[in-house]
């Protein structure tokens, strides 16, 4: 009997389509899967009777016609995304009982493709934060451990339970949201794929909001070709969303290929950071080589605003979730907390008070503190030039090279609990920022280990609307890293 849960979506695809199992079998070895690993508190709702249904939908229409690129394939959905009476709470404690009247475009097209629903996935609060510590749900568990140490790690976040997910492969596919990193990094802590694509490739309606010019919604796979034929299904304009690119989408699983011959990999000396462990800088000299091999020539690059990254994006990130969370006061949907004899200012306070988790509230605190009257230029007008500085070094950058490697993170998964500086948090970021602020596609695909047996990945960015040239060279990547290491089942 084929272990359904190790295949990948590509094969699963395949067999389904070749009679091989039915799309009920992959459905309930799936949800099987789920139930039992509940220990990783990967899931907020599981939903068993959506995957089963969608499976025998394509089970009926199999040999009938061309079935969906992702017909019989079930998938888990961050708890981002809204989804059509299931519980859509974003990890948080004030979108209690929020089950939506409508789809997210992204799920919607997901459905369109075939895809059913396993349930959906645990994350960081309104998606702030890197280690899914700050969920109302309690943080996940990833599937990982140090060696020789029973000591509870981070998955990640804001997608942690998405990359916990497909690590302990629970879920063969998941969507994830990227804001800062939050697909790179979790992806990169996990040993598994995950690509951000260029700002606007997929729709952001129906999508909770953190930071509306930075959320970008992607897919997290086991593999290279299981992200791009996910990211194939979840692209596409709508008109819906206002920042929508009104452009077809390109077949990216088709246009995979590892030759990167005639291409030019971009080494930029600002990532080359002090505090970072020298087993990550060894990885990315690695990775050097393996595009090399590949056929691509590295270069030497410089993007100077780096280093003004960081505190760039926890600027003005933080001043757009200031302004999307004022939407929720107990008004119209959601927690309520109506103090006795209270009036409308008392229930705001109350509900707020009560709903939002700490680090939610201190990025509230800060975005409307730089978007005041008297701070405002100060702060948030200087960030956005600094942001479109960072923008003119990328594209400078891109008149030397095809595509850019880094690091993902500057260390593997930490423990769940050691890390309580606020700060230190946010440095977690470090590298994938940047790609955020531009809008570029960007991808992580495991290299190797480090000397305590955690994954390590390796960070590509890639050129507006160049999502190929990224999948091509993780797949290179892919080809000569051999990543092959699975966590063992300890849940």
């Amino acid at each position: 009997m084929t272990d359904i849960t190790g295949l990948t979506i590509a094969k699963l695809r395949d067999g389904f389509r070749a009679g091989e199992f039915s799309a009920r079998e992959i459905a309930e070895g799936y949800n099987a899967a789920v139930a039992g690993a509940r220990a990783l508190n990967a899931f907020t709702v599981e939903t068993p009777e959506d995957a089963l249904a969608c499976a025998d939908v394509a089970d009926k229409a199999r040999g009938s016609g061309e079935p969906g690129s992702l017909a019989g394939i079930p998938l888990g959905i961050k708890d981002l995304f809204a989804t059509k009476g299931v519980d859509s709470t974003a990890g948080s404690h004030i979108l209690k009982g929020f089950k939506p009247e409508y789809e997210s475009t992204v799920t919607a097209n997901l459905r369109r493709a075939g895809a059913g629903m396993l349930g959906k996935l645990n994350m960081d609060e309104f998606a702030m934060g890197s280690s899914n510590e700050t969920s109302h749900y309690g943080p996940v568990n990833s599937p990982w451990r140090r060696q020789g140490s029973n000591v509870a790690l981070t998955p990640g976040g804001s997608s942690g339970g998405s990359a916990a997910a497909v690590a302990a492969g629970i879920a063969p596919g998941v969507t994830g949201t990227d804001t800062g990193g939050s697909i790179r990094q979790p992806a990169a802590f996990t040993g598994i794929c995950g690509i951000k694509p260029t700002y606007g490739r997929c729709s952001r309606w129906g999508v909770i909001a953190f930071a509306s010019s930075l959320d970008q919604a992607g897919p997290m796979a086991k593999d290279v070709r299981d992200c791009a034929i996910l990211l194939e299904a979840m692209a596409g304009f709508d008109p819906k969303d206002s920042t929508s690119l009104d452009l077809p989408v390109p077949q990216w699983e088709n246009g995979l290929s590892g030759n990167l011959k005639g291409k030019r990999v971009g080494i930029p000396r600002e990532y080359r950071i002090d505090g970072v462990p020298p087993e990550i800088n060894a990885l990315w000299d690695q990775g050097i080589e393996w595009l090399k091999d590949g056929g691509a020539e590295a270069v030497e690059i410089s993007l100077p605003h780096t280093r003004y990254a960081l505190p760039t994006y926890y600027i003005i990130a933080p001043a757009e979730a200031s302004s999307n969370l004022a939407r929720y006061d107990g008004v119209r949907y959601g927690l309520r907390e109506a103090p006795a004899g209270g009036n409308l200012d008392a229930m705001y306070g109350a509900t707020r008070a009560a709903g939002f988790g700490e680090e939610v509230k201190r990025r509230i605190m800060i975005g409307t503190y730089v978007l005041s009257a008297g701070f405002y230029d100060a702060y948030f007008t200087k960030a956005q030039k600094v942001r479109a500085l960072i923008k003119q070094d990328f594209a400078r950058a891109f008149e030397k090279c095809d595509v850019i490697l880094t690091p993902t993170a500057p260390s593997a998964a930490f423990g769940i609990g050691e890390t309580t500086d606020p700060l230190a948090m946010y440095l977690n970021d470090v590298f994938a920022v940047p790609a955020s602020l531009a809008g570029l596609p960007a991808m992580s695909v495991p290299g190797g280990l480090d000397s305590q047996g955690l994954p390590l990945g390796l960070h590509l960015i890639g050129n507006e609307l160049d999502e190929q040239t990224v999948l091509n060279a993780g797949l290179a990547i892919e080809e000569r890293a051999g990543f092959t290491a699975r966590a063992e089942k300890w849940w």
